[in-house]
């Protein structure tokens, strides 16, 4: 069976996992993990990808990120070849490093963002390279440690997950430490490295569920989801005729509302990011959240990064414009 093509567009969450091949080892030593993050790291300041979270095992490597301007396949190349080059010259080695396609889901962020981070952040305690989640907290080669602050990457968006549990950093990390202890007793979630409504449909059903042109329920490994996500990804809006690529149409509508709207309103869209409680900045925040939601779908956690709030926040947005009869 052929292989799918990868969905990438700038701005979706992807879960991508990394291989060695034959099951081999991708780091050897401290100098091999510096030289792999170091070159991540740089890459996704210059690319604009915005990376959450980060595991370096031995043989294999998982990395929460959002993808920049240039796409996954190109950030991908650029560093998955950089640093088989040389890791080969400096082992005296040759051939591929990596196994030949790595793995990147799309994901829901409203339902999984929290959840991938604890899974991806926990993998060396489940490998049980440290004992506990104390000396995982200062563990380097996981991007725990970062967002506990015992390192420092500037590359690392630990503010916006710290975001999803308080305003306040201190409440922030304490709520963030609990919810990564609430997780060791999980275990392995296989749930969330296979395309999460294609697995659980297979395993709950003991069937494979059909895909658009099939008619039945949709599901696509490449897509961690419930199945309106999973419809939301495959197909985009009619136009024509036919249904848009609905990730390059919405990476471009998204903008179009933010600046009409603000050109309408005579405000500048730095002011709406900033988080002001100016009543005619509320109002345009408030009246873009509600058509993003509304005509685009979007995540409350996408439409919050693009608003300068918090999921909360927009949840508590919408909530009132419902309860007003605002639409």
């Amino acid at each position: 069976m052929p292989r799918q093509a990868r969905l990438d567009a700038p701005g979706i969450l992807q879960h991508v996992m990394i291989r060695g091949i034959d099951k081999q080892r991708v780091v050897n030593d401290e100098k091999d993990r510096h030289n792999f993050i170091s070159r991540m790291g740089e890459l996704a300041l210059e690319t604009g990808t915005r990376i959450y979270a980060w595991a370096l095992m031995s043989n294999h490597i998982h990395i929460l990120l959002r993808t920049g301007s240039m796409g996954l396949p190109k950030y991908m190349r650029r560093l998955l070849t950089g640093y088989a080059i040389t890791y080969n010259h400096r082992h005296a080695r040759h051939g591929y490093l990596f196994q030949d396609r790595y793995k990147s889901i799309v994901c829901d962020e409203d339902a999984y963002f929290l959840e991938l981070v604890r899974y991806i952040h926990l993998n060396p305690l489940r490998a049980k390279l440290v004992k506990d989640v104390t000396e995982l907290d200062r563990y380097p080669w996981c991007g725990h440690s970062v967002v506990m602050g015992y390192n420092k990457y500037p590359w690392q968006d630990t503010e916006y997950i710290l975001s999803w549990f308080n305003k306040k950093k201190r409440n922030a990390l304490k709520a963030y430490r609990q919810y990564i202890n609430e997780g060791v007793s999980q275990g392995r979630r296989p749930e969330l490295v296979g395309g999460g409504l294609n697995r659980h449909l297979r395993e709950s059903a003991g069937r494979l569920t059909s895909g658009p042109s099939g008619g039945g329920s949709y599901s696509d490994r490449r897509i961690l989801g419930d199945e309106e996500f999973v419809e939301k990804i495959l197909r985009g809006p009619v136009h024509g005729g036919r249904h848009l690529p609905p990730l390059i149409w919405i990476r471009g509508k998204v903008k179009s509302i933010i600046e009409e709207q603000c050109r309408g309103a005579g405000i500048h869209i730095e002011e709406l990011q900033m988080g002001s409680r100016r009543h005619s900045i509320a109002k345009v925040r408030s009246d873009i959240a509600w058509q993003l939601a509304s005509d685009l779908g979007l995540p409350l956690a996408e439409i919050g990064r693009q608003l300068g709030v918090s999921t909360s926040g927009i949840s508590k947005i919408l909530e009132r414009r419902k309860r007003s009869g605002q639409n």
